[in-house]
């Protein structure tokens, strides 16, 4: 399961910008190997893993796109009405009886195929009915109403680009061009572990100072979102030994390790050091707040995301990190996150050379900061539309600002 080459990113020691990580991603971390075939029905979710090429073109044949008649442009008066008369009825899925010859007209409906000889199609509101003859109001442009073959898709061209996450706008195209199965990337097998001594799973008993473990829930959650296979490996003690053992455990059956807590610089901190002893720490620290102790190494040759234990910073630094080596993995295009400009109705100040995520929520175009900062506040999530995102020159922000603003829904 080779992703990884075994030389280091740049580990320095120092605090690595965000955006010099996520190159360092996309640069490095290569897709696991295999495409299969699956049914279309089963396609929805999976990364598209060739390109697509239309067999056919869509439409098929010039045909309307409204109710009304189809007629010839040059039979239309300009400025005055045009009595035409009508000799065809014509429904979709059915051919024209004949061409249309000068001054004559055919009843067609939507998606039906236009009969040789037309070049327009009047909405029946603009027209009137007297016997087999036909009123029609002037104004018309030539081709209006019309589809014309091939406008959507032409026959032979890209339809869908390999590494295209496939959704139900996908699968439409795709069964409107034919296609019974979809050549998909492997779907990818993650492994999930939380560590720390004070975590305790949901259900269990808390004696003082244990809490339930909500980290896993959240990433398993947004795991199963990007479409891969989840292993949960549970609660992993502060035990140097035994972490260092799920680590070996989890590299030989997985294409990715995640982790939440034991990455930052305390002495019960110890997935840093079981990276670095076991494999290669490439960076484990971001400029960024929350979320600064973050490591991405490698056990062997398999990749591992090292995230904060905060929920908090544990969701972002998976937006920033993790979320980029699936992609990478499994051969998907990398997602930017869509910004969204916006006025802060708050002030700030932040150091220079860091880039921060403020909690906020929308009131209009204003972006609200919760009140309350700690990245250990689940509510803070769960009661806020997203992050106002401050670049890392910034130093002091202004009520009234524009500041981007990105949604929840963008990062996971």
């Amino acid at each position: 399961m080779a992703q990884l080459s075994d030389d280091c990113f740049a580990f320095g020691g120092g605090l690595l910008a965000v955006d010099a990580a996520r190159r360092m991603i996309a640069e490095r971390v290569m897709p696991v190997a295999g495409v299969e075939r699956v049914p279309l029905r089963q396609a929805l979710g999976r990364i598209l893993g060739e390109h697509v090429t239309a067999p056919i073109a869509l439409p098929g044949h010039d045909n309307s796109a409204v109710d009304g008649y189809a007629v010839r442009f040059d039979d239309l008066q300009a400025d005055r009405p045009t009595t035409l008369r009508c000799i065809d009825r014509i429904t979709a899925g059915h051919d024209p009886a004949a061409a249309l010859k000068a001054g004559t007209a055919a009843r067609i409906f939507t998606g039906a195929l236009l009969p040789e000889g037309a070049d327009v199609v009047i909405m029946q509101e603009d027209c009137e009915r007297d016997g087999d003859r036909v009123i029609i109001r002037p104004g018309i442009e030539r081709g209006a109403n019309t589809r014309q073959a091939g406008e959507d898709v032409s026959r032979g061209s890209r339809a869908l680009a390999a590494g295209r996450r496939i959704g139900p706008a996908e699968t439409g195209l795709l069964a409107a061009l034919g296609f019974v199965e979809v050549p998909v990337r492997r779907r990818l097998t993650v492994a999930l572990m939380s560590t720390g001594d004070e975590l305790r799973a949901p259900g269990e008993l808390l004696r003082r100072g244990q809490i339930h473990d909500a980290n896993r829930y959240i990433l398993a959650g947004l795991l199963e979102r990007l479409g891969v296979d989840v292993s949960d490996r549970g609660i992993v003690r502060d035990e140097p030994a035994a972490l260092s053992d799920a680590l070996r455990r989890a590299a030989a059956k997985s294409d990715l390790i995640i982790t939440s807590g034991g990455v930052s610089t305390g002495e019960e901190d110890h997935v840093r050091t079981a990276i670095a002893n076991h494999g290669s720490l490439h960076f484990w620290r971001l400029a960024i707040k929350p979320g600064r102790p973050v490591a991405m190494g490698q056990i062997g040759s398999t990749p591992l995301a090292g995230l904060p234990g905060n929920p908090v910073a544990a969701l972002l630094t998976f937006a920033l990190v993790a979320r980029p080596m699936i992609e990478s993995l499994a051969g998907a295009a990398l997602h930017v996150p869509r910004r969204f400009r916006v006025l802060s109705d708050f002030a700030y100040r932040k150091k220079a050379g860091r880039r921060e995520y403020v909690r906020a929520s929308l009131d209009g175009l204003k972006a609200r900061r919760f009140p309350k900062e700690g990245a250990g506040m689940l509510t803070s999530l769960t009661e806020t539309d997203g992050l106002v995102e401050l670049p890392e020159e910034l130093t002091q922000l202004e009520p009234g600002t524009e500041v981007d603003f990105v949604p929840y829904s963008e990062l996971v």
